[in-house]
């Protein structure tokens, strides 16, 4: 039968507190080989209908994987990192990355065994991956010296077909740190990237590196979102357990709860407006990783708090109508319209709204007792 993807799974490892794991073997008409892949799918992964998860595309899957799959998974542990579907491309024998990665001498362009290897990604693996999982629109590609200049290619096309790139001692082709800063200076998307070197890296690495480092620091493109990391005592190898937490922080930084330091830089300084900078947030999540979500209990918590710190009390009503809209069955809409009519003087219908949540669904650190309490208070 012939067919541009033809996917048997050999072996499934399943991790059932952290992740299911795979590895499959998909056969490649623009390879014209079989190609190994494995596959990280998130615990919660068919438990939610229609539920989207982001892609992180590896190149080196060989060595990559496990180090991406454990930063993410610790992430997510303490839910400063979304759940993300993570496919790892093994290119170590009998696959040759080196071959893979063939570009032109003269213009820095795919070519041979490279543009074969370009178009396996964008026009096989990609719509094969999307096809069988849930993928959300937001794509993450990853690679290491050869692969990591060879992944940038990606940015030359019209339509850029990944949202962020992670790019650890990249081996830059021709004129490549002038190309890439060239682009990224005109995406119309938002797009992130992250790169990195050491001094570990060979010289001739390392000052390519920062020259294209210096060309993008001097861009003003609203939609470029850009890191860069210069790690002192890290060889060319260890550089990359620095750089993978530091690059995945940087990307999702807008996914993670309210800090600390977000609330006191950024929150409790605003004249007004908390409910809204809360919004805001989650529609950022949402826009920017094709991740919606319920807005977290100590998310609001801290809105809370801005609200009474401030004395912004009236925002109380506000607060209920999203708390509702979040958590319809729980006591936290009635709780966030006791506070309101409580701060802003009417106590009888204060006590009723602590009352009528009484009758709902306990969340978070508020109980029946609590609800019962606060309404006897006011009586």
């Amino acid at each position: 039968m012939k067919n541009c993807f033809l996917i048997g799974f050999f072996c499934l490892f399943t991790i059932p507190i952290f992740a299911q794991k795979s590895t499959d073997t998909i056969h490649s008409e623009k390879l014209k080989q079989e190609r190994v892949i494995s596959i990280s799918l998130p615990a919660s992964y068919g438990k939610e209908k229609n539920k989207k998860y982001p892609l992180v595309l590896l190149l080196d899957g060989d060595y990559l994987f496990e180090p991406f799959t454990g930063a993410l998974q610790y992430g997510n542990f303490w839910d400063d990192l979304p759940e993300v579907i993570v496919v790892g491309i093994h290119q170590g024998k009998p696959f040759d990355r080196e071959l893979e990665s063939t570009v032109d001498e003269e213009n820095g362009l795919p070519i041979d065994r490279g543009a074969q290897f370009f178009d396996f990604i964008g026009l096989e693996l990609l719509p094969a991956l999307e096809k069988k999982y849930t993928i959300a629109p937001f794509k993450i590609v990853a690679g290491h010296d050869v692969t990591a200049g060879f992944m940038n290619l990606f940015l030359y096309k019209d339509e850029p077909l990944f949202d962020a790139y992670i790019s650890m001692s990249p081996e830059l082709p021709k004129d490549m740190e002038t190309h890439i800063a060239t682009r990224l200076d005109v995406v119309k998307k938002p797009i992130f990237y992250y790169q990195s070197t050491a001094d570990g890296d060979l010289k001739k690495m390392q000052k390519l590196i920062k020259t294209l480092d210096t060309n993008i620091k001097v861009l003003r493109n609203p939609n470029l979102n850009y890191h860069f990391d210069d790690f002192k005592n890290a060889a060319h190898y260890s550089l990359v357990l620095y750089s993978i937490p530091n690059a995945l922080y940087h990307i999702f930084g807008a996914y993670q709860p309210i800090s600390n330091a977000e609330f006191q830089d950024k929150i409790v300084t605003l004249p007004s407006n908390y409910v809204g900078y809360l919004t805001k947030k989650y529609d950022i999540i949402e826009k920017s990783f094709g991740i919606k979500m319920p807005i977290r209990i100590n998310d609001f918590k801290a809105i809370e708090a801005a609200i009474l710190k401030n004395n912004a009390f009236a925002e109380f009503e506000q607060l209920a109508s999203l708390s509702k809209k979040s958590y319809p069955k729980s006591m936290l809409h009635q709780y966030h319209m006791g506070m309101f009519y409580e701060k802003t003087g009417d106590t009888k219908k204060a006590s009723k709204a602590y009352l009528t949540g009484y009758n709902m669904e306990e969340i978070g650190s508020l109980t029946k007792d609590f609800m019962l309490e606060k309404s006897e208070q006011l009586k």
